[in-house]
């Protein structure tokens, strides 16, 4: 039984595995119960690497108290512990990305999930009174490196697996769901900051007890296990998609077909039975033993296309590393281009975001949002985290709402160069008038800023890898691009501090400003994807292969 004639089977888990087949009339943002199951698991799972990502913007004010009896922590540890989940993330994004295309998607999904359980438990475990305040630190950030291995793994895993199952004229509006989490974790982190510094009001505010703060960031970071070990089983038992095993068994049939072409011996050249007509008859019988090798099969790929003019086994090239294949399709210059306009709008974006949003708490504090004269180091910590509260509400989840339901109407492209020019222009504000502004007209541009990162390319850049590449090699590309973006991140979570204090804070922003500006140029780089189907695009891509083989 093939699986491309076959229609899917149900499964126990009310049709997961299924979503590609659901057919309905309504609007693309309404989402239908299958849907809502799968974006439980796939979107849980991703806001709580956001609540993990953004989570020590508050934390480390509170290891300043600590640590530090409230002196800026050392330029090079608080990069450190900043950039930690993103170094991590690069590790998880290129390897997780390569073994969900490589095993499958059912194979490796939940176990970045428990990579991130673990290292969350190692983090609030730091014994900061046995260690000096540097070794605390180094531990965090370790602890982080090891997050964010975890946290980088479910950026491809999660972008494939809905991606895997999402109907074409919708799927933009579903991995924008799965990205708005972002906005959720972060708010979820600003709330639960909050509620947790109440309950510590009177030891701290009152009985003047500062190092009980260290029980409220392990609280806070702990928190966030709740949600992991809910959505844990769900991920380690989510069906494989058709979808994949459908490219994996078209790859599988056409492997064996080309080893078995390669097996057939070649017909036999017949005596010639005068020697008139001899090197005539020679010559004609070896041109026809040429043509009747086996040529390319009909889904046969630029790869295997290549083998079969080099070797005589090209199935067994087939099956070495996924990255012979990976390579040869990006060594086209159609398909390299898309790949270098993801991982470079991605990196350009996220200097800029993620210097922003890893210290947030830093700009606050030096526009006095945190309060002036004498204040109590509660007093001091509640406005601040306030402060990330209202930008995360007015900003953030606004701006991935305005994503989710315009993105299908709009298109990609659009929501990309239009988000990273309106951000460049609020950065641009910010940087010029950073001494200038009130506090509440900062607060406004700063949450405009929030709001055209997420109405813009934050989202994007997560979307474009999941929809212009083809499955076979969708998850493998999305970390790669993935990974440029976190490394951006890095570079900003390490030098955003030590250049703030060199050059200033509005000097930065214009760096961030400048970052925008190309990441829109970098956008040029990219197709529309709304309404396209990257394996359909693959397929008459490798039949025009075939052509141009046949032909030669």
């Amino acid at each position: 039984m093939s699986l491309l004639t076959d229609p899917p089977r149900r499964s126990p888990r009310g049709g997961l595995e299924e979503v590609e087949q659901e057919q309905n009339g309504r609007l693309p943002f309404i989402l239908s119960r299958t849907e809502v199951k799968l974006l439980g698991i796939a979107g849980t799972g991703f806001l709580i690497d956001a609540y993990d990502l953004f989570i020590i913007n508050q934390v480390s004010v509170m290891l300043q108290y600590r640590l530090y009896e409230g002196s800026t922590l050392p330029a090079g540890l608080e990069g450190f512990i900043k950039a930690g989940a993103n170094i991590g993330a690069v590790l998880g994004q290129f390897i997780f990305g390569y073994l969900s295309d490589a095993f499958g998607r059912k194979a490796i999904y939940g176990k970045e999930l428990m990579i991130i359980i673990f290292a969350t438990i190692l983090c609030i475990c730091v014994p900061t009174g046995a260690l000096p305040a540097s070794g605390s630190l180094i531990w965090i950030g370790v602890s982080r490196i090891i997050l964010g291995i975890g946290i980088g793994g479910d950026y491809p895993m999660s972008a494939s697996v809905m991606s895997d199952r999402a109907l074409i004229w919708k799927r933009g509006a579903l991995l924008s769901y799965i990205f708005s989490n972002q906005g959720y974790g972060s708010l979820l982190g600003s709330i639960i900051t909050l509620i947790v510094l109440a309950a510590y009001k009177s030891p701290m505010d009152v009985h003047g007890e500062t190092s009980k703060v260290d029980g409220v960031w392990r609280i806070i970071v702990g928190v966030s296990l709740i949600p992991a070990f809910a959505t844990l089983y769900q991920r380690l038992t989510l069906p494989e998609a058709t979808r994949y095993l459908k490219s994996k068994h078209v790859e599988e049939d056409t492997i064996a077909r080309i080893k078995a072409d390669y097996k057939k011996p070649p017909p036999p050249v017949l005596e010639p039975e005068n020697e008139k007509g001899d090197a005539e008859i020679k010559a004609t019988t070896s041109a026809e033993i040429q043509v009747q090798q086996p040529g390319p099969s009909e889904n046969t790929s630029a790869t295997d296309l290549e083998a079969g003019a080099t070797t005589a086994a090209p199935a067994e090239e087939s099956k070495k590393a996924h990255w012979k294949e990976f390579a040869a399709y990006f060594s086209q210059w159609r398909h390299m281009k898309i790949l270098i306009g993801t991982c470079m709008s991605w990196f350009l974006l996220d200097v800029a975001f993620y210097g922003i949003n890893l210290n947030q708490s830093v700009v606050l504090k030096q526009i006095h949002f945190d309060g002036k004269g004498d204040i109590t180091p509660w007093h001091s910590m509640f406005k601040i985290s306030t402060g990330n509260l209202i930008i995360t509400a007015l900003g953030f989840v606004p701006g991935y709402w305005a994503t989710t339901l315009t993105v299908e109407y709009l298109g990609r492209k659009w929501i990309q160069m239009q988000g990273f020019l309106f951000a460049s222009l609020f950065l641009g504000v910010l940087a010029g008038k950073f001494h200038d502004l009130s506090t509440p007209a900062f607060i406004v541009c700063f949450a405009f800023l929030q709001f055209f990162f997420n109405f813009g390319a934050n989202t994007t850049t997560y979307l474009y890898p999941a929809e212009v590449f083809p499955t076979r090699f969708r998850s493998s590309a999305h970390g790669l691009s993935a990974a440029a973006g976190k490394a951006g991140a890095i570079i900003s979570a390490l030098a955003f501090n030590t250049l703030a204090k060199k050059i200033g804070t509005p000097a930065v922003l214009w760096i961030f400003f400048g970052c925008c500006l190309a990441g829109a140029a970098f956008t040029l780089l990219l197709p529309e994807v709304k309404g396209r189907d990257p394996d359909e695009v693959d397929r008459m891509e490798l039949a025009e292969t075939k052509r141009d083989f046949v032909a030669a």
